[in-house]
């Protein structure tokens, strides 16, 4: 077992633990986690991103940084340059396969096996050595995070497919899913992005595939359409369900074939389904190219709950094992790949690269909306009902005061039957059971009553329409402009003030138009514009009749 151990170890010349050695700062004493050790050299941690040197080792390299004070991603331009752009790979086409769900699922821990078959795919014995540590994808036990944004592994593995092309593989991990730092729109930007830009997405999941498990992929996916060109065609390619501790196999086996039989249950469309079930399964095959299911063991307990452990395969259940064999050809071996497309075409690694920056820029601006949990949206929901029907009592209740068929009322009674009802409809409001709490639901409040004034101000406008006066407003001022203009011109020309009698009579001829030109517009119901704008110069003249007069508020106007 031993020269065995040795045998894998000298077939994996690529791969080496990363330990992390601490300084002591001199002028502090601190201690610091300052380097890493990768191929048995040390590197400064800034270096990993930074230096030339390090981007020819292979290591994991981040590409979307996650910033956790305002939530939002930054894409590493320069880096996944570095990675994708290099000669002898950029005009390939690219197979990625990455891997998402929710965080401490083992997501790393399964892609560091990948690593190794890459490195190693023509050898039986690729999985590694019984002694032989986990290393590449940086992972941990434990309950707290360890991935963050999304990372690539920098060496872009050239593999000669059967029918003679070459591709590019490379591998993706992401940032976990529902961690306690991280909202719901963190969590759908990283597997939206990562979905987007793969080939394959692994969707790692535990134990079972609970319904809540298939409603975040609806969103996630819905939200990665979105960001998406309009297209005729299902936007994303293969979704493999990864079922990690299955815990049935006297119902359907571990592998591929019984997680095929389970997933063919789990999204079968019924007809005494519910439709919101129903929905949720409509889209995830309206989303996918192929979908698939494999059904994945426990590791084992040592796995579980040995804080020390380090991926040794002398540590891991024989089941766990046997099947992983079986899962990693089946997603990487060169008659498995699946070279990546966007509306068809086939995607080289020169074009993921601009692919990459233009998706990121959509989820860095404000064009989506932001998705939200199912209780803010639930909550968003129930006030808005609460709001819709608040204000369906104030409008039919003003109806029954001054609609359509009702004579003209004065301001000031139509003033306190709009607050009396204005005051029924926040009180019916308030009378709804409402989630939220009242801090969220006071801003909902806020919108019934902006929503109501603005319908009040219509009101009166309607109201005004009713009084003969105001309806007779703008032909009066016409016609008292040209009275005047034609006294005006009179006495202007019998003193022998004849330009100014000129002036008076072609505003007085200016005038007529006008008023020829109102009653057209009333009539017709054409020109709507001009007779508008008709209406406005007679009201501004009208209240400027007597400047002395204190005109009325402007909702009491008539």
């Amino acid at each position: 077992m031993a020269e065995g151990d040795e045998a894998a170890r000298r077939q994996q010349p690529h791969q080496g633990l990363r330990r992390r050695r601490r300084t002591s700062d001199p002028n502090t004493g601190v201690n610091h986690v300052s380097s890493t050790t990768f191929l048995g050299e040390n590197y400064e941690d800034d270096d990993l991103v930074n230096s030339d040197e390090v981007m020819k080792k292979p290591c994991p390299v981040q590409i979307v940084l996650a910033h956790e004070d305002d939530h939002n991603f930054e894409l590493d331009e320069e880096a996944l340059e570095q990675i994708l752009l290099q000669e002898h790979i950029r005009d390939l086409n690219i197979v990625v396969v990455s891997v998402a769900g929710a965080f401490r699922k083992g997501k790393s821990f399964l892609l560091d096996f990948m690593l190794r078959y890459m490195y190693n795919k023509d050898s039986q014995s690729w999985i590694g050595g019984n002694n032989e540590p986990l290393t590449g994808f940086t992972w941990r036990g434990g309950c707290e995070r360890e991935t963050t944004g999304i990372q690539v592994w920098n060496e872009v593995f050239v593999i000669d497919r059967p029918n003679g092309t070459k591709v590019a593989v490379l591998l993706m991990d992401t940032q976990g899913a529902f961690d306690s730092q991280s909202t719901i729109k963190d969590c759908a930007t990283v597997f939206a992005l990562s979905t987007m830009t793969s080939s394959v997405q692994v969707y790692n999941l535990s134990q079972n595939i609970q319904e809540d498990d298939l409603q975040h992929l609806q969103l996630f996916t819905e939200y990665g359409r979105l960001a998406m060109e309009e297209i005729y065609q299902k936007p994303f390619q293969t979704l493999m369900f990864l079922i990690r501790d299955w815990s049935y196999p006297y119902e359907h086996s571990y592998g591929l074939e019984g997680g095929k039989q389970f997933l063919e249950k789990r999204l079968q469309v019924k007809q005494n389904q519910h439709e919101e079930l129903q929905n949720v399964r409509k889209h995830i095959h309206n989303c996918f190219s192929n979908l698939g299911c494999f059904l994945l063991p426990h590791p084992g307990l040592k796995v579980a709950t040995n804080p020390s452990f380090d991926g040794r395969l002398k540590d891991i259940d024989e089941d766990f094992k046997r099947e992983l064999r079986n899962l990693v050809p089946l997603l990487l071996a060169p008659e498995n790949l699946v070279e990546k497309e966007i509306s068809g075409s086939k995607v080289t690694c020169r074009d993921l690269v601009e692919y990459f920056k233009a998706y990121i820029k959509i989820y860095q601006g404000e064009e989506l909306p932001h998705p939200k949990s199912m209780l803010q949206a639930t909550a968003e929901a129930n006030n808005l009902a609460a709001v819709a029907g608040a204000r369906e009592i104030y409008c039919k209740s003003m109806e029954q005061v001054c609609g359509g068929d009702k004579p003209y009322i004065a301001p000031s009674d139509l003033e306190r039957k709009h607050l009396d009802l204005k005051e029924m409809a926040i009180k019916q409001f308030r009378s709804v059971k409402k989630m939220g709490g009242d801090e969220f639901c006071h801003r909902y409040q806020d919108q019934l009553e902006a929503e109501i004034e603005e319908t009040y101000a219509n009101l009166i406008k309607h109201n005004d329409g009713k009084n003969i006066f105001y309806a007779a407003r703008t032909p009066a001022t016409l016609f008292a402009v040209m009275f005047a203009m034609y006294i005006i011109s009179g006495l202007t020309g019998f003193i022998g003030l004849n330009s100014i009698a000129v002036l008076c009579n072609l505003v007085m001829g200016l005038a007529l138009t006008s008023l020829c030109t109102w009653a057209y517009v009333k009539y017709s119901g054409e020109f709507r514009e001009i007779g508008t704008m008709i209406d406005q110069i007679a009201e501004t003249l009208w209240e400027q009749r007597s400047p002395r007069k204190v005109r009325n508020p402007p909702s009491l106007r008539f």
